[in-house]
């Protein structure tokens, strides 16, 4: 169960960031060229707090586990 959710989370995480490139290069290309790049920095922040938020959530599940032995 808990890998399922942590799949999810990922790809959850994964269609945002690929959401906000798609839109970047959209407004880029419609000549929203400074709206476009500032979508376009959205990326990697959203990646970096998916990579946190996920590691938070490893960090929690072992710790709860620990405590169970």
């Amino acid at each position: 169960m808990k890998r399922t959710l942590r799949l999810r989370a990922s790809a959850a995480i994964l269609v945002a960031a690929f959401a906000s490139f798609v839109l970047s290069v959209t407004l880029w290309f419609t000549g929203s060229h400074e709206q476009g790049i500032f979508v376009g920095l959205w990326v990697p922040s959203i990646l970096s707090f998916g990579v946190i938020a996920l590691q938070m959530g490893s960090d929690a599940v072992q710790t709860s586990s620990d405590r169970n032995e």
